[in-house]
């Protein structure tokens, strides 16, 4: 077997990395451009917001749609390099003088591969800061929000811990002043244990402090019992508001490195991690999904094509990235909502791809 060599080797590599950061500096200002577009209408109604405010927050985002929009880069850059090759007959010539497409494939599934590791490693801690910085200043700007506590439509809910048990606390309002959380029309469910309901507790307000929730007005419901008006209730809990915060912050807006223990401190603390593993698993495919966008951009242009080929490889390049954007948001729904394992779905697109890679190579080499 005739090995690839050195020379050609980072000829080839030279190549796509080349196209990479072409590809990808192109993206980048694409989509800062119309970030800022969006931010500008957004704005058009609020005086207050300048034009250095609105260019903070799309470079602030800007990380983690690059983030988003890296595999992407890698497979049209990948059909880019190859189809330049191909076109100049360069791989016409390789592979007459007997190297494989697997030998010249290397080097481009190696850059690849560490352009994974570089996007789960750095640019991934980077975006994830960015982008809580951008949530926080977009709260604030356009929606007037000061407080960090994520709030649905039906308001807070928060399920909390003690030696006595467990407790569900709902609040239709929440407050924050610094390091202060206050709740209004607070209602909370008190467990012994996980499941034996012991009583209902509903206050007009709520405050947080070291190891308690402070009740005022409370009304104490318990099983067969007349309720029972206090003034005061103290309630003991182990939330604070770091906890709290945390516990509601996306997945996104938190580092690689710090994802592995905080999914054990919030599983710990009775919150559901699903989406945050999910995530982190995710993070840990990437590598493997951008060799598997390489060997998919392989299929589509390492053979010669003479009239309509270039048309065939753009409409086949936008359909296969949107069928695997589409396949990846799909699987990625049933991991959420727990449907399939939270490992098999952040791992079933990338695996998925690259098998589906190696057969159409395995085909057009051997076939």
């Amino acid at each position: 077997m005739i090995r690839i060599s050195g020379t050609l080797s980072l000829y080839i590599g030279r190549h796509f990395l080349g196209a990479f950061l072409l590809l990808f500096g192109v993206l980048l200002a694409l989509i800062l451009t119309l970030d800022t577009i969006e931010l500008l209408r957004r704005a058009a109604s609020k005086p207050d917001i300048t034009l250095p405010m609105i260019v903070e927050l799309s470079l602030l985002k800007l990380p983690n749609m690059g983030q988003q929009m890296f595999p992407f880069a890698i497979f049209f850059s990948g059909m880019l390099v190859f189809w330049r090759l191909t076109r100049s007959h360069e791989l016409v010539v390789t592979r007459a003088a007997g190297v494989s497409v697997w030998q010249f494939l290397l080097p481009v599934l190696l850059i690849s591969f560490c352009l994974g590791i570089f996007k789960v490693a750095a640019l991934s801690p980077l975006s994830s800061s960015t982008l809580a910085r951008f949530d926080r200043l977009e709260a604030s700007l356009f929606e007037g929000k000061k407080n960090l506590l994520a709030i649905s439509d039906s308001g807070l809910w928060l399920r909390q811990s003690s030696p006595a048990g467990q407790a569900v606390v709902h609040a239709a309002k929440v407050f924050q002043h610094g390091s202060d959380v206050e709740l209004r029309d607070v209602t909370v469910f008190v467990y012994e244990g996980t499941d034996k309901f012991v009583r209902r507790i509903d206050a007009k307000l709520a405050r947080l402090q070291d190891g308690f929730w402070h009740l005022l007005e409370a009304w104490v419901q318990a099983p067969e019992k007349q309720p029972q008006f206090e003034t005061e209730f103290w309630l003991e809990t182990d939330l604070t508001i770091a906890r709290i915060q945390d516990s509601f912050a996306p997945p996104e807006t938190m580092s690689f490195w710090a994802l592995p223990a905080f999914i054990k401190t919030l599983e710990k603390a009775g919150f559901s991690a699903v989406r945050h593993r999910l995530y982190f698993n995710t993070l840990l495919a990437a590598p493997v999904l951008m060799c598997a966008m390489i060997l998919i951009a392989a299929t589509f242009t390492l053979r010669h094509h003479r009239r309509g080929g270039t048309t065939f490889i753009i409409v086949g390049g936008i359909l296969t990235g949107f069928i695997l954007y589409f396949f990846s948001d799909l699987v990625f729904a049933l991991g959420m909502s727990d449907s399939i394992p939270v490992t098999l779905a952040a791992w079933t697109p990338s695996v998925v791809a690259m098998l589906l890679g190696v057969a159409m190579l395995f085909h057009l080499e051997d076939g």
